[in-house]
C-alpha cells in the first residue's frame, strides 16, 4: 500500500511538472539574472569572458551617456598571444568609442572569483568605492554576488546587464547554445554555493 501511494505521488510530480514546464523553465533562466539600473558611478567595470564583444561596447555605451568617466576593461586571458582586455578595447575603438574611454586591467585570473580578488585591489588603489559592473544578463546574479562578497562594504556595485545573442531567459531552452549557457551556469553557480 505505500509502496504504491509513493508510486502514484511520483507519478503526480511528474505530471504537475511536464504540465508546468515552461513556468520552471523560464524560472531557472530568469534566476540567473539580477540586473540593476545604471547611476552615475566612478568607473564602469567590464568584466571578462566576452567572445562577441557585446560587453565592451555596452561599457563604452555607459561612459559616452555620462554613467562614469572610463571603463576598466578586464583582461585576464590571452587569445592568440594578445590580452582580453586589449582586444576588448580595439574592437570597441572600431565601432566607435574613443580610446581614451577605456582603461585595461592585465592580471591571470581563470574564475569570477579570481577576477574579483584581483579587482578589489585595483579599486583600492585608484580609490573607487561606487561601480557599473557590465557583464552578460545570465552571470549578472552569481558575478553580483561574488563582486559584493569581494569587494565588500566598501564599494557600492551595481550590476549592468548585456542581452547574449543565444541565451534568452524565457526559451534558453529552444537552442543549443541556450541550453549550454544555462547548465554551465547553474553549474559555476551551485560550485560557488559549495565552495567549491
Amino acid at each position: 500500500m505505500q509502496r504504491r501511494f509513493l508510486w502514484l505521488s511520483l507519478a503526480l510530480v511528474v505530471i504537475l511538472l511536464l504540465a508546468a514546464h515552461g513556468l520552471w523553465l523560464r524560472w531557472l533562466g530568469q534566476a540567473l539574472i539580477h540586473a540593476d539600473r545604471p547611476q552615475r558611478a566612478q568607473a564602469v567595470v567590464v568584466l571578462a569572458g566576452d567572445w562577441t564583444g557585446d560587453r565592451v561596447l555596452k561599457g563604452g555605451e555607459l561612459v559616452r551617456q555620462g554613467y562614469a568617466p572610463f571603463a576598466l576593461v578586464s583582461g585576464p586571458m590571452q587569445m592568440y598571444g594578445r590580452n582580453e582586455a586589449v582586444l576588448a578595447i580595439e574592437h570597441a575603438i572600431r565601432s566607435g568609442y574613443p580610446q581614451d574611454y577605456f582603461v585595461p586591467l592585465y592580471y591571470r585570473a581563470y574564475s569570477t572569483e579570481e577576477e574579483a580578488a584581483l579587482l578589489r585591489s585595483e579599486l583600492e588603489r585608484r580609490g573607487i568605492r561606487d561601480v557599473l559592473v557590465v557583464t552578460s544578463d545570465f552571470h549578472t546574479a552569481r558575478a553580483g554576488r561574488i563582486l559584493r562578497r569581494a569587494l565588500g562594504a566598501a564599494v557600492r556595485v551595481r550590476m549592468i546587464a548585456v542581452a547574449d545573442r543565444f541565451f534568452h531567459p524565457d526559451s534558453w531552452w529552444r537552442n543549443r547554445q541556450g541550453r549550454k549557457t544555462l547548465f554551465f551556469e547553474w553549474s559555476k553557480t551551485i560550485a560557488t554555493v559549495l565552495g567549491v
